[in-house]
């Protein structure tokens, strides 16, 4: 038992060491994610689908039956959980922010959903989204998601809503997805952690090209225990998904718990790229030499990405052609013009160019894994930019640089995807104006648990993570 604000305030992992204990009832927690939605959603509007009775009846239910004798890692023996609004949950709306799904109902539960519910998730509310992708979140559905530690500034996106949610109390875990950043990037803006796991990790159902390796599905949590918790209970093997790794043989939450410093790590302001704002560099840097007082050797090293920015504009051109490219023809009209812009430049491929990028990626891949032969770890920022102004779409700018697309600014994000190593975004620190900034923390191929680990240590050194939830404010 406790106040409304009590229990909002628990970390996941102790909302669910109570409620395995039967010290707490999934009810109790709805009640208390309610009142505080009540609180604080009208400012962030960050959960705008909501189902309280729906989720109330299966807690009910689940409370009926008996808890299994011997749990697993990922059991979450009841927590309230939130979907993103890319996947589909039962008799509830998937909308992609879209105006051409607005009123479209999922018949079934997506597979990762389904997986969650497996592990004793129970789900309340889903989470606001950009149109189809972005990383501002806001659509013509449901309008803007606002950041709570500024409610001027934008959450990122495409996880945008998830990340608010957790970041002002409503919400104890949220899933995420990330293409290009969508996971990390509203993570480092608001505040939490969030993870993309190594590709095939967390399995994946029918709504995405069964072996594309780009776009994955992700925990986010305001900690790193919590992010754990929710990788534990994601990374279940599925026979549908040809891309999906076995078990772990050890679970991520014991890899939090018991985490060493990393040997050596590698620290880089922008991977050799491009631009990146003055203080979020510093801001990155100082953080990353936390590392140092817990043992860790910190040089200034990375690996080279020569071409990547033009590598993965292809490779997401394509991907934006194979899922939405059959839109054009009947829903042009209803469609953002960045995502009209991305499927067109998908369709206008030629095959030189998507040799080349797979060329280039290949190459990239090599490169990345001889700089993991000699470093445990990469470090450098999540986002180049500081949250910007929720009104404005996308950064233009760097400083004096010039962009040139509505992807640019993210590329410290997107550039890491093209190699399928884990990548996690931990808040290290804050601007002069108070704003969050993230610390990618990445990893060689598969190191899902070295990653966690070494953020479960500089996630120690630093003491960010409890101030959260914040009181939506500015």
């Amino acid at each position: 038992m406790g106040s409304a604000d009590e229990l909002v305030r628990l970390s996941a992992t102790e909302a669910v060491a109570r409620l395995r204990r039967r010290e707490l009832s999934p009810l109790e927690l709805l009640d208390a994610a309610a009142a505080r939605i009540e609180a604080v959603e009208g400012r962030v509007n960050a959960l705008p689908i909501r189902f309280p009775d729906v989720a109330r009846e299966k807690a009910r239910q689940f409370m009926a039956r008996p808890a299994p004798k011997d749990p697993p890692p990922g059991w979450l023996a009841g927590l309230p959980l939130v979907a993103k609004d890319f996947n589909d949950v039962a008799g509830q709306r998937t909308t992609f922010g879209s105006p051409i799904f607005a009123d479209a109902v999922a018949s079934e539960n997506d597979h990762t959903v389904a997986t969650l519910e497996a592990n004793g998730g129970i789900f309340f509310a889903k989470s606001n989204v950009p149109e189809f992708a972005g990383s501002n979140t806001f659509n013509s559905v449901f309008g803007a998601t606002r950041n709570p530690w500024n409610l001027k500034m934008t959450a990122g996106g495409s996880s945008g809503g998830a990340a608010a949610a957790l970041a002002s109390g409503t919400a104890w875990l949220a899933m995420g997805s990330d293409l290009g950043g969508s996971l990390r990037i509203p993570a480092s803006y608001c505040g939490i952690a969030g993870m993309r796991p190594s590709v095939g990790r967390v399995p994946r159902g029918a709504g995405l090209p069964a072996f594309d390796p780009l776009w994955v599905e992700g925990p986010m949590a305001r900690n790193v225990a919590d992010l754990a918790l929710m990788l534990d209970a994601l990374a279940v093997p599925h026979a549908h998904d040809p891309l999906c790794l076995p078990a772990p043989l050890n679970s991520f939450g014991e890899a939090a718990r018991t985490a060493r410093a990393p040997r050596r790590v590698g620290f880089t302001p922008n991977l050799g790229l491009s631009n990146v704002d003055p203080e979020v560099a510093e801001v990155c840097r100082a953080a990353a030499h936390r590392l140092a007082g817990a043992g860790t050797a910190v040089e200034e090293a990375a690996p080279d990405f020569t071409g990547a920015l033009d590598t993965f504009q292809t490779l997401r051109a394509l991907l934006f052609a194979v899922l939405r490219g059959d839109l054009l023809a009947t829903e042009r009209a209803r469609i953002n013009a960045s995502i009209v812009w991305n499927i067109e430049k998908g369709l206008a491929l030629t095959a030189d160019e998507m040799i080349r990028a797979e060329r280039d990626r290949a190459a990239l891949f090599h490169r990345v894994a001889r700089f993991f032969d000699g470093y445990d770890l990469l470090l450098c920022p999540t986002v180049a930019v500081p949250p910007f102004p929720v009104e404005q779409a996308y950064p233009t700018r760097i400083g004096e640089q010039q962009l040139t697309s509505y992807i640019d600014w993210m590329f410290l994000t997107f550039v890491v995807t093209l190699t399928g190593c884990p990548a996690l975004s931990l808040p290290c620190g804050f601007t002069k104006q108070g704003l969050p900034v993230g610390l990618q923390i990445i990893g060689p191929a598969r190191a899902d648990a070295a990653v966690i680990a070494a953020a479960a240590v500089l996630e120690g050194e630093l003491g960010i993570a409890s101030r959260l939830p914040v009181e939506p404010a500015g």
